[in-house]
């Protein structure tokens, strides 16, 4: 019995692999027309772009298709911006695999093995007031574990 005992422990499993990011084009945030949101998603502005490669050989052999995921948070400032551009914000991300459907940036998308294009867009909203005039940049950190 107590041979049995030792295969009923847990095991940890490791993805033996690598998951790659390739920055791409930067993305372009523009105005709404009242200027209270600035966005890549508004008129005249441009996601931003990464390819992603997953690899995985525990993956291959074991058929498996979801080892890695993907998201896309928004983050919790403007890396710059004018003072008091970035008081009373809140960002929002969203993000397209291959060209999908987009998704939530804090929502996870399972990746199979081979390389995926994600456009990403930024959206940062000012709930009092407007957007000052001056230089703004944001960071989107594209994540794959």
């Amino acid at each position: 019995m107590s041979a049995f005992a030792g295969f009923c422990l847990p095991a940890r499993a490791a993805i033996v692999g690598t998951c790659t990011i390739m920055v791409g084009a930067s993305g372009t945030m523009t105005t709404s027309p009242t200027i209270g949101i600035l966005g890549s998603t508004q008129a005249g502005g441009q996601s931003a772009e990464a390819t992603i490669t997953a690899s995985s050989l525990l993956c291959s052999l074991l058929n498996l298709l979801d080892c890695y995921s993907v998201s896309a948070p928004a983050p919790a400032a403007f890396t710059s911006s004018p003072s008091s551009g970035g008081t009373n914000v809140t960002f929002a991300t969203t993000y397209r695999l291959d060209s999908g459907v987009s998704t939530p940036g804090s929502t996870t998308q399972k990746l199979v093995n081979g390389t995926h294009t994600v456009q990403v867009d930024l959206t940062a909203t000012k709930s009092s007031g407007i957007f000052p005039a001056g230089s703004y940049q944001g960071m989107v950190t594209v994540l794959c574990e």
